[in-house]
This record gives structure tokens, C-alpha cells and sequence, in this order.
């Protein structure tokens, strides 16, 4: 089911135009279909409690390996994931795709698997309750290779790729049933809001602190700050 999303998703992204700034559009789930469907097939199937959503892939996190905030050492050693990557169809020469080789650690990815292991052990006992996907899976970079995230689009244009995302976010909530559906940030957490509606009533949507280094809050300890926020929504570990 999970598959059939994420096909639905990539073809209905396909359609789309961006401009300039916009110079280079990634679509991990294109290129890095392999190691997306083995993390579908593993730890996807059936419904959660639990459904985190980012807001896009990190430009050495999932935009290398497929996987949501996937730091690779923790994708390929704790996830146990590892399968070919391919390249985008336009490759910006200062954002390489090296896949598994890449060797620049993403931050966030790193805290947020970091923290997974910590208080869950083996990743399937975390996903047992827990489920992990990003609203927009696209990574968008000016000329400079300096990254665009989706809240900086121009209006039409984000407009349309909201209206793409929502609809996938729908079909992901209705297939894992959650109680919960939380967004790591507050961008996250508002595109829940809008595009779940009123169509969930009986879903909590709250969200969790970022754990980008950009975000000074989550540099003071951003485990212990995770494990708050979903405490204080009625998530308890």
C-alpha cells in the first residue's frame, strides 16, 4: 500500500514546474527507490500508533539514501538498509548523489535515529508503534547548491505542491490508522492541520521540536526535548 502511495505521489509530482530560484528538483523517491521500498517493506507494513512527518528530505539524509532523516551509518547499520541508488536526472555538481558513500553525517538524522535507539533498543520494537515519512519528499536547490525548502516556494507554486502532498498525507494517515500524527517542526505540524481537516476527527495532530542544528533549542539537548513534547501529547515511551 505504502508503494502504491509513494507511485501516485511521484507521478502526480512529475507534472510540476518550478522556477527559478529553483534550479535543481530531487525526487529520492525516484532514484532512491530501492532503499525507500525495502524501508516501506520492512517497517511499514500494518497500521501505528504513531505517525511522525517532516517536512523534506535533508540534502545528506534521505536525498542520499531514500530514507526519512536517513544518516547513513544509521540507515545501512541499525536499519539494516542498504540497496543501489541511482542519480537524479539533473545533478547539481556541488550536491552530489553518492548514496551509501556519502560521507557527510546529517545532523538531524543522526539525533533523531540516535534518540530511536535510545529509548527502543532495535528498530522493530520502535516501529512497532512508530512510522516516520516526510510531507514533501523533493529537495529543491538554487544555483549556488544552497538548499530551498518547501516553505520558501513561490505562492502558485507552492500552492500546487501542497495540494500534491496533502492528498498523499491523507492516504498515508487512512492507511496506518494512527492516534497520533505529529510533525517534527512546526511547518510539519501545520501542514497536518490543513490537510487532514476535519476528515480525522478522532486523530491527535501535535508536533515535536526539529532536530536540525540550524534550531538553537534542539543544540541543548534535543533528545530530552523529543521525549517532552510526546509526553505532553499523551505519547508515552
Amino acid at each position: 500500500m505504502l508503494n502504491e502511495i509513494s507511485t501516485e505521489l511521484v507521478c502526480e509530482l512529475a507534472d510540476l514546474v518550478f522556477a527559478p530560484p529553483t534550479a535543481y528538483v530531487y525526487n529520492p523517491l525516484v532514484y532512491a527507490n530501492g532503499p525507500w521500498t525495502v524501508y516501506c517493506n520492512t517497517y511499514g507494513q500494518g497500521t501505528r500508533e504513531i505517525l511522525l512527518v517532516g517536512m523534506n528530505p535533508g540534502p545528506f539524509g534521505m536525498a542520499q539514501v531514500g530514507v526519512p532523516f536517513g544518516e547513513v551509518s544509521f540507515v545501512r547499520d541499525w536499519l539494516r538498509i542498504e540497496a543501489k541508488v541511482d542519480k537524479p536526472l539533473r545533478e547539481h555538481p556541488q550536491r552530489p548523489i553518492t548514496g551509501f558513500d556519502c560521507k557527510r553525517s546529517e545532523v538531524s538524522g543522526f539525533r533523531f535515529w540516535s534518540w530511536a535507539r535510545e529509548h527502543f533498543q532495535s528498530p522493530d520494537v520502535f516501529f512497532k508503534r512508530f512510522f516516520v515519512a516526510n510531507y514533501c519528499p523533493l529537495v529543491f536547490m538554487e544555483d549556488s547548491g544552497r538548499n530551498r525548502t518547501p516553505d520558501k516556494l513561490p505562492f502558485e507554486e507552492r500552492s500546487a505542491l501542497f495540494e500534491v502532498c496533502d492528498r498523499a498525507l491523507k492516504r498515508t494517515v487512512r492507511y496506518f490508522e494512527p492516534k497520533y500524527v505529529v510533525g517534527i517542526g512546526k511547518f510539519a505540524r501545520d501542514r497536518i492541520v490543513t490537510a487532514l481537516s476535519d476528515d480525522f476527527p478522532n486523530v491527535v495532530v501535535g508536533s515535536v521540536p526539529h532536530p536540525s542544528p540550524a534550531s538553537p533549542l534542539a543544540n541543548t539537548g534535543w533528545s530530552g526535548l523529543m521525549t517532552q513534547a510526546l509526553n505532553e501529547l499523551g505519547v508515552i515511551l
